[in-house]
């Protein structure tokens, strides 16, 4: 088979890797792509927001799968005009996309169908959520609506910096935000191949979102994360599949939008039992790459059998798999472009590549998150030993990572 995978981060390359290990992949093309994925693939020069170039590419090079890594690609209908021209693509359509690209939108199947969220209000003006605010006290979750890439949330401790949040968020034009109360407990990530009402669970994850050590500073696109989670036991995960996530997916299905991809449940192991965070219409990232690894059955097969609507089983590695983010000085509030990375082939483990480009002097960082480095071992400790010991070969002047990632399991 030709396999096309769409998007250049971290995700897309963890994506591509797996596609690459399948027994069906002939050929795998990768649009736009990164220096990692040109090394287990062809790589063609046609933005992820070009969807009418995606297309074009698709039906060009005969491909007989897409699998589409972004949000925004997914929002901007690209499942919908691949499917118009009868080109076989796995992800949400537009519709469905919304379970990630409004807030409000899932926050409102989710009240309908009663599956277990934080309370929340809608607002779209800056005086009556300030109102709000006040009346609820602090802590408290500002939502702004829309896709943020994991950044436009604040889980404001004080007023002061829920106001802060909210008049960031009303500075933009037309702009909304969900406004919740904050839960407490342990958050983890449940991901299922979906295809209508067929909900096949993957590997628990967690990720690490604030920016530094001990869970401190502003929420990032994810700074590590680790599989599987050691306190998500099967029952844990039993309750999430039946609480939660078969619900979601047949909810859309009763409100006419029904799902089709990588459906993310980001979830909260509470005191009053699991709820949701947030729903995501893609695989997370940067929990790709520390799932994907682990799977030794076939994962092209698995998402043809779905879409076939055959029966899926997955097969996993025991072992423990460990990433860590090297993100670029000042992350989340900027990135930096070409500062020279060195080491990275020398590193004994996986390396995806996030947010980098390949010049005529060699490897550079061109965005946020740049590189993520992955282990496998036997235990959480050891593969967090290991993370750390390969981390510290790839060096670069304007690079930082967490250094606890993984820890709160230990």
């Amino acid at each position: 088979m030709k396999i096309l995978v769409i998007g250049k981060g971290g995700r897309e390359h963890a994506l591509a890797y797996a596609c690459k290990r399948s027994v069906l992949c002939d050929e795998l093309i990768c649009a736009p792509g990164n220096p990692g994925m040109e090394k287990i693939g062809e790589c063609v020069n046609v933005k992820d927001n070009d969807v009418e170039g995606l297309v074009a590419l698709a039906k060009e090079r005969n491909v007989d799968l897409t699998i589409v890594g972004p949000e925004a690609t997914l929002a901007l209908g690209v499942v919908d005009a691949f499917k118009k021209e009868g080109l076989k693509i796995f992800g949400p359509d537009k519709k469905a996309t919304q379970v990630e690209s409004s807030k409000d939108f899932a926050k409102k199947i989710m009240a309908k169908y009663n599956i277990p969220t934080a309370a929340y209000k809608t607002f779209y003006d800056l005086e009556s959520a300030w109102t709000y605010v006040q009346e609820q006290g602090a802590p408290i979750v500002i939502k702004e609506d829309g896709l943020k890439a994991g950044k436009g949330v604040t889980v404001a401790s004080t007023l002061e910096q829920a106001k802060e949040a909210l008049d960031i968020a009303f500075a933009i034009e037309n702009n909304s935000v969900v406004i919740e109360e904050c839960l407490f407990g342990f958050e983890f990530s449940l991901i299922c191949l979906v295809h209508n009402e067929t909900v096949v669970p993957l590997e628990v994850a967690q990720d690490h979102k604030c920016v530094f050590d001990g869970d401190k500073g502003p929420n990032t696109g994810g700074m590590g994360s680790y599989s599987p989670v050691k306190k998500i036991t099967s029952e844990i995960i039993d309750e999430a599949m039946n609480e939660i996530m078969k619900p979601m997916a047949s909810a859309m299905v009763k409100e006419g939008v029904p799902f089709t991809g990588f459906l993310y449940g980001g979830l909260m192991l509470t005191e009053k039992g699991i709820k949701t965070i947030e729903f995501n219409a893609r695989f997370g990232d940067p929990e790709a790459e520390v799932i994907l690894p682990r799977l030794e059955s076939d994962f092209v097969q698995a998402i043809l059998d779905l879409m076939d609507n055959k029966p899926v089983e997955l097969k996993w590695t025991d072992k423990v798999s460990h990433g860590v983010v090297l993100a670029s000085t000042n992350y989340p509030a900027s990135s930096t472009k070409g500062s020279l990375i060195t080491g990275v082939d020398d590193v004994d483990g996986l390396v995806f590549h996030m947010g980098t480009k390949m010049t005529d002097e060699g490897l550079v960082t061109d965005g946020g998150r740049v590189l993520m480095v992955v282990t496998l071992e036997d235990d959480l400790q050891t593969a967090f030993d290991h993370t750390y010991k390969e981390l510290e070969k790839i060096q670069c002047k304007d690079l930082f990572h967490r250094n606890d990632i993984g820890k709160k399991d230990m």
